[in-house]
């Protein structure tokens, strides 16, 4: 089914494909930072930048990882089908670099013998890790029986998770939530057989299918995961975008590691952060109104360079509500932001926004709230 030979990739403006041995790969640091072992990956921190489709795509990943602190990145869902058939667009989402490691490409699919082709295509193309993705619950993932669906059939998903990790050297995770709803709470019985089965690491949203984003994250969920199995670690997920959350989610959890999405979209320093907390006890840096400046003029100039002007101003439309949260620029700038035009629109954007400052109400280091999806999940 292969469109493309394996490993075969078409490089382009200076990205380039990497290539990982399966023996092992260590990238522990020389700090006190506390690492976490995924399988044969030494990580060089346990906060790790969750899968969040239409963000965390190549020029996100290497932006976030020069600030410090990242152990692990994952790339947003793709589609097994759709890769093993050469999608254009499928290949956009797992493109990387040197500069881009370590990396765990997430899959979703329903049928085994195709998501282990594509584990293998893709530990072929070099990515340290595959993600299998039981946690997406939008109705165009769930409807097919992927995403969070696949937590209602605990069966059928171990014997499928199984086929995966026999299907390639480099470690298999899973990423989940805690059930389809209160009724169904099945991540504890699924982590259990998933580590049965070799499976690396679990990451647990702590929220059901039915909650979508919705409602407090349950740590007394997470927590029965952890408690469900030996070894594996437990990556603890939802909503941490502060020291005194990832403190709250290890002491309450017992997770061995975090995983950040939206949090690392509002504070994209929340990594360093984190692991300068760990060694000194101090938060390290405290972002200026023109370090985020700095930050968001990097992320589009390299969108820029993957994706030319027109798709990167397309694609950075929907980032602009999340810069628009931390630098409050006004109604006419946040529009342009969420229209934004091309390059030269977004150069006289940062312009007016690094002349007029940061407005009076603004304090460095505060971090609004997340904003999560909204509308009936069904919708989705």
């Amino acid at each position: 089914m292969f469109a493309l030979a394996k490993g075969e990739r078409l490089n382009k403006n200076n990205y380039m494909t990497i290539v990982a041995t399966p023996d092992r790969i260590d990238t522990t640091p020389t700090s006190t930072a506390k690492t976490l072992r995924i399988g044969n990956l030494n990580l060089a921190s346990r906060y790790c930048l969750s899968p969040l489709a239409g963000y965390t795509n190549l020029p996100f990943r290497v932006a976030i990882r020069e600030l410090g602190g990242l152990g692990l990145a994952t790339t947003e869902l793709v589609s097994s089908r759709a890769l093993l058939m050469g999608s254009k667009r499928t290949n956009e989402f797992i493109e990387t670099c040197e500069a881009d490691a370590p990396l765990a490409a997430q899959i979703y699919g329903t049928d085994g013998r195709e998501m282990g082709e594509a584990a293998q295509w893709l530990e072929h193309y070099g990515v340290a890790a595959i993600d299998i993705n039981m946690g997406c619950p939008v109705n165009k993932v769930v409807k097919n029986g992927g995403g969070s669906a696949m937590m209602c059939n605990a069966v059928g998903t171990t014997a499928l998770v199984k086929q995966i990790v026999e299907s390639v050297r480099i470690p298999v995770t899973v990423k989940m939530r805690l059930g389809w709803d209160d009724q169904n709470l099945t991540a504890p019985r699924l982590a259990a057989s998933f580590e049965q089965v070799g499976v690396a690491a679990v990451t647990i949203h702590g929220r059901t299918r039915e909650q979508g984003f919705s409602g407090p994250v349950s740590l007394a969920g997470i927590r029965a995961v952890v408690e469900a199995v030996e070894r594996m670690p437990i990556i603890g997920n939802g909503d941490v975008r502060t020291i005194a959350g990832a403190e709250r989610m290890f002491h309450e959890t017992g997770c061995a590691a975090i995983g950040i999405g939206r949090g690392a979209l509002l504070n994209p320093w929340i990594f360093a952060q984190l692991c300068s907390s760990e060694c000194t006890g101090e938060l390290g840096t405290i972002p200026s109104y023109d370090d985020h400046l700095r930050f968001m003029g990097r992320h589009f100039h390299r969108l820029v360079e993957q994706r030319g002007e027109r798709g990167a101003s397309l694609t950075f439309r929907k980032c602009g509500g999340w810069y628009s949260r931390v630098l409050k620029p006004g109604k006419e700038l946040h529009l342009r932001l969420m229209m934004l035009d091309g390059v030269a629109d977004f150069e006289d954007i940062v312009s007016q926004l690094r002349a007029k400052g940061p407005p009076v109400t603004w304090k460095a280091g505060e971090m609004p709230e997340i904003g999560v999806p909204k509308g009936p999940i069904s919708h989705w």
